[in-house]
């Protein structure tokens, strides 16, 4: 049998369960262009999303062979910071390169 100060606890235990859920994930993308150059792109694949040199360049090639690359899969408010870094970073450097993002 549970008493009255219990079941008022389970009861506040069950509601915190069903209002937290797990924030929706989104993938980024970047999209292949024929003015940057690999090595641009493997450095802001190194630089913005922490790949070591052979992830680097595996998704680069991807890019370049098949037009889209998934760089990774975050939050929406990382995903976004991501998004603008690439094409800040790119801007500054004078390429046309792309990112975009998409729920996953």
């Amino acid at each position: 049998m549970v008493d009255k100060d219990q079941q008022g606890l389970i009861e506040a235990e069950e509601d915190t369960e069903q209002k937290s859920e797990e924030p929706h994930l989104y993938h980024v993308l970047l999209l292949n262009d024929d003015y940057t150059t690999m090595d641009f792109v493997v450095q802001i694949l190194e630089q913005v999303f922490h790949k070591n040199p052979v992830e680097a360049t595996s998704i680069m090639l991807k890019v370049h062979k098949e037009g889209v690359g998934l760089c990774g899969t975050y939050t929406r408010e990382i995903a976004e910071t991501k998004v603008m870094l690439v094409h800040s970073k790119a801007a500054e450097a004078g390429f046309p390169l792309k990112a975009t993002m998409e729920k996953a």
